[in-house]
């Protein structure tokens, strides 16, 4: 993947997330695709370790319905082989890297990073 094209995937990406278009954003992830988060502990509990699509869309859908203002504000995108970082600013105005890693055109592992200690980085209610 050039820069080119890793910045287009996250202006859609974040046109995405900033509609709560879960098809949209679905759309970019293998069935198979596995996803890890500290959110996901808060927001649905277990080990934050996502398994399968399904298993995402359901989990994006409870975050969607816990932080309704969401918003992601992209501050820089970061190409490597297989793999792309999206570095953005949340409605907190929390710094957040998405890390994603690729098989093809699909991403197939998942990392959301924050920074700093907060207990609540992503403003789930």
């Amino acid at each position: 993947m050039n820069h080119s094209a890793a910045q287009e995937f996250a202006d859609r990406w974040a046109q995405a997330w900033n509609a709560h278009d879960l098809d949209a954003l679905m759309a970019h992830f293998a069935d198979d695709v596995t996803f890890r988060s500290p959110v996901a502990v808060q927001v649905i509990g277990g080990d934050g370790v996502i398994r399968g699509k399904a298993a995402l869309r359901a989990y994006w859908a409870e975050g969607l319905r816990r932080i309704p203002d969401l918003r992601f504000e992209v501050v820089g995108v970061y190409v490597g082989l297989g793999a792309l970082v999206i570095n953005y600013r949340n409605q907190k105005g929390g710094l957040v890297n998405e890390v994603l890693v690729f098989d093809g055109p699909l991403v197939v592992d998942g990392y959301g990073t924050y920074l700093g200690d907060d207990p609540n980085p992503a403003g789930a209610r």
